[in-house]
């Protein structure tokens, strides 16, 4: 809107002597109005003319004349139209006598014709009102009840965003909101008719009511309005639930189950609202579906009589939420995608490709072999075949598997052994009994390792006799230390995220028993946060910090002791305020852990929900200049990508501050950067944080540029990427003399190919609305460890490095009929489209291909049906999809 010509009719007149100012201020009027007269054309002065005559004609003492004038005031300011830039004409030329009109207003009896003046003026106030007066609205609440969508979409815009100013102001002072809200009642409903639903979402967030949304949404604008709540609620720093909630409540009013599902599992109190969506149907098929999401997500569920009443339901539905389909989903879709074909290190490392020197450094040592251990393990993981560990050999009957095991000197002994659960991966029956014998050996070594891979074998896939459990226990009292943390981290492994009560039984004894030693009481700290990922479970949390608390200076010391607070944070993953308590008392620990501690928790507490003010604070942190010795920036930087990777936009502006943390940052926050860098974009190798990597994997300090190649094989995971492999493979011969870097190098390798490039290590799914807990509690495992790797990964526990093996999925779109058999059926995929509040029905996906199913989707993709001859079950196209025939398809 033009600002205001002529400013001073819009000073209210006092209403004790209307005259004077009015007379005032029409005579002012004149003066300009004579210049712009010569300027109008003929049908403008003539409506200018009829305009200042209704004026008068108003202010007459015979109510029949006053009721004529307003009425044909009314009717031209209506029938006007104009274009969006610039003001109605009508409105224009009745600018000057607002103020007149506003000052006869006040000495009008109370009468009809009264109100029906107030109308007139709350749509001129429109354009006149002066900014904060909110008089649109004031004359609106002493007006006609009429319909006010009458007077245009502007109008009640205008209208929605007074009452909102409006009504924070009633709050304050405690006033009453009646009035206002009979008037939110009918904007809603026009906002709602006319597909706005963004607007009205808005104002109902404004003035507090959501609630109102549920009467007012129809089958056709539900989707939209849904899909606003649940957008919205990224960038609601404080109770972002309710709009979940109220997004919930319409999914289930309108039938939309599997809509509704996906927000019952984002919500915290999940378990009921996840058991009032599965009782909300009769349809089994409907319920399987709902079981793939839910074992997708990694939720531990019991399916009882209330979920299904008949046996074999509840047999069926509990073994599609036990996961136990996955490793036969995933080989059905390694064959379909032929690559089947087990893959050796070599295969990998590509040495032909790279000329001059380093070429050439067959160096047959252990940690060389420890590294083909890991890219053995990443590369074939979930394939159940492989060449080191699997492949039986010619010569001797015993299989080459113990050659192999034993190139590999003491610990590496326990990552060879372990390496065979992740090969193995999800395949319980065979991946048990496969590892069985290496429990017998007389190595303790390869006792741990092989305890560990029972854990890496089931991780994600529960069983109701619950092997992993009854063969690990036996484990935890032995003396060995190297058994112990094979076993304990092996149940954190298997058990991850399902709050298993017997355990904390156990494992909180091993953290209470002083006589544990330090490894094995940080070992079982990390696996109690990662069974009870989320819980705010608050005995874990006491017996933690009584464990921190009780440590000797030189215990403290030690680097592997900064697992512990990661361990505390893990119980409160993502859960925002429920650590405070818990925060308050690190903050009296030893000074040496205590911040250290303090950050830890608060960038747990918040990852994944991308609040600003978290990342604001945390980038303070990392702006001090400390004096030697301090570590708890680098958590701090980490803290900032695990926050802001809510969100697409958060996640780009965050690669931006964290540039500027290079260039100014210590020394120990330019260590944590690369891996920031690594989280933010796990799974997803964008070019500029490619490029940003590349560079600093030549920096010469030997920590950051160890940091930078871990993260380049963490942005690749399981993407085959090609650019980044060939970085890789130049940075194997730039460091062939350096033992350290060629390990990094040969991990980011292993990652980059993940499972032949089938696997993805996001913990986001669901179209990035649902975060899996598990799988971010893995990844943050490793990446503090990662803080400090010459202790860590370079020393004697890189096993800590299969604890991503949380993170890890299929990144695939596998379509299954109704008798869960794989069905082929066309598909499109292409890049994701925001549609969020677009008007219309804009296309989802731009740019797609066509592939028939089973397909892999990489980051930022979406599918959908290209055909309609099935009906997915689900709006989101990933992992298992079940198909139903459309009944009102005919073919040609």
């Amino acid at each position: 809107m033009s600002p205001p010509e002529n400013p001073s009719p819009a000073a209210p007149a006092e209403p004790s002597q209307p005259p004077p100012p009015a007379a005032a201020a029409t005579g002012k009027g004149k003066k300009k109005d004579e210049k712009k007269d010569d300027d109008l054309s003929e049908e403008d002065l003539a409506l200018k003319e009829q305009l200042e005559l209704y004026v008068v004609r108003a202010q007459d003492a015979d109510p029949g004349v006053q009721k004529l004038a307003l009425e044909s005031m009314r009717q031209e300011i209506r029938s006007a139209t104009s274009s969006m830039t610039s003001v109605p004409k009508p409105l224009k030329f009745l600018r000057p006598h607002f103020g007149t009109l506003k000052s006869y207003f006040e000495t009008m009896p109370e009468s009809e014709l009264k109100k029906y003046m107030a109308d007139i003026l709350s749509v001129l106030a429109l354009t006149m009102s002066i900014e904060g007066e909110r008089e649109s609205l004031k004359y609106r609440l002493l007006g006609s009840e009429g319909d006010i969508g009458s007077w245009g979409h502007e109008y009640v815009r205008n209208l929605a965003g007074e009452i909102a100013q409006e009504f924070q102001k009633r709050q304050d002072d405690d006033l009453p909101i009646d009035a206002l809200m009979e008037l939110v009642q009918q904007i809603i409903s026009f906002h709602m008719k006319h597909n706005a639903e963004p607007e009205a979402v808005d104002l109902l967030m404004e003035v507090e009511d959501l609630d109102l949304l549920v009467e007012h949404v129809d089958a056709t604008n539900y989707k939209r309005a849904c899909l606003y709540l649940c957008s919205s609620s990224k960038c609601r720093t404080q109770d972002d639930s309710l709009a979940l909630d109220i997004a919930y409540t319409i999914y289930l009013k309108f039938g939309d189950l599997a809509s509704a599902l996906r927000i019952a599992l984002k919500l915290e109190k999940s378990l009921q609202y996840v058991k009032q969506v599965y009782t909300a149907t009769d349809d089994l098929l409907l319920k399987k579906q709902f079981s793939y999401l839910i074992a997708r997500h990694g939720l531990v569920m019991e399916i009882d009589d209330e979920i299904a009443a008949d046996d074999n339901d509840k047999e069926v539905l509990q073994e599609i939420v036990n996961n136990t389909k996955l490793s036969e989903g995933y080989s059905t879709l390694a064959r379909d995608i032929e690559v089947m074909e087990p893959k050796s290190p070599e295969d990998i490392y590509k040495v032909h490709l790279i000329d001059g020197r380093g070429a050439s450094s067959s160096l047959d040592s252990a940690r060389q072999n420890l590294a083909a251990t890991f890219v053995n393990a990443f590369v074939n993981a979930g394939f159940g075949q492989d060449k080191l560990m699997t492949a039986p050999s010619d010569s001797s009957s015993s299989g080459s598997s113990g050659n192999w095991l034993f190139k590999n000197k003491e610990h590496g002994k326990a990552s060879a052994a372990a390496s065979l659960g992740m090969i193995l991966l999800w395949d319980t029956d065979s991946g048990l009994a496969q590892i069985d014998k290496y429990l017998h050996s007389n190595d303790t070594h390869v006792v741990a390792g092989a305890l560990l891979g029972i854990g890496i074998v089931t991780c994600g896939v529960k069983s109701d006799c619950d092997p992993a459990f009854a063969i690990l226990m036996e484990y935890i009292g032995k003396d060995d230390s190297n058994i112990r943390i094979g076993a304990i981290l092996g149940l954190g492994i298997a058990y991850a995220g399902s709050q298993k009560e017997e355990l904390k039984m156990h494992l909180s004894a091993v953290l209470g028993d002083s006589q544990s030693p330090l490894e094995v009481l940080v070992f079982s700290a990390i696996a109690l946060g990662l069974v009870f990922v989320g819980s705010c479970n608050e005995e874990i949390a006491q017996s933690i910090i009584f464990a921190l608390m009780e440590r000797s200076e030189a215990e403290l010391a030690e680097p592997i002791i900064r697992l512990l607070p990661v361990a505390l944070g893990l119980l409160y993953l993502g859960k925002q305020d429920s650590v405070e308590a818990t925060a308050e008392v690190s903050k009296t620990f030893d000074e040496k852990i205590g911040k250290y501690c303090d950050v830890t928790l608060m960038s747990l507490a918040y990852a994944g929900t991308g609040n600003v003010l978290k990342v604001q604070k945390l980038l303070g942190i990392c702006s001090q200049h400390l004096e030697k010795g301090e570590t708890h920036q680098g958590p701090a930087v980490l803290g900032i990508a695990l926050i802001a990777m809510a969100e697409e936009l958060g996640a780009e502006m965050a690669v931006r501050s964290l540039e500027r943390l290079l260039q100014y940052g210590e020394q120990n926050i330019r260590r944590a950067v690369p891996l920031a860098l690594g989280i933010l974009c796990i799974s997803n190798p964008k070019v500029n944080v490619m490029d940003t990597l590349s560079r600093l994997s030549h920096d010469a300090d030997a920590d950051v540029s160890m940091a930078a190649i871990i993260s380049l094989g963490l942005i690749g995971a399981g993407t085959n990427n090609a650019r980044i492999a060939g970085m890789l493979r130049n940075l194997s011969s730039y460091y062939y003399k350096e033992a350290a870097h060629l390990f990094c190098v040969r991990i980011a390798q292993g990652l980059v190919h993940l499972g032949k490039g089938l696997l993805t290590l996001s913990p986001y799914h669901s179209d990035r609305f649902l975060l899996s807990p598990m799988a971010l509690g893995g990844l943050v495992t490793v990446l503090h460890a990662c803080l400090d790797m010459k202790s860590t990964i370079l020393g004697k526990y890189h096993y800590i490095l299969y604890i991503i093996v949380l993170a890890m999925q299929p990144r695939m779109l596998l379509t299954v009929d109704e008798d869960l058999k794989p069905l082929s059926v066309p598909v499109r995929v292409g890049q994701a489209v925001d549609v969020v509040g677009q008007a219309g029905r804009p296309k989802t996906i731009t740019g797609f291909q066509t592939h028939s199913t089973p397909v892999l989707l990489a980051a930022g993709e979406r599918a959908e049906l290209a055909t309609e001859k099935y009906i997915p079950l689900t709006p989101v196209l990933e992992g298992f999809v079940i198909l139903k025939k459309n009944p009102e398809y005919h073919e040609e």
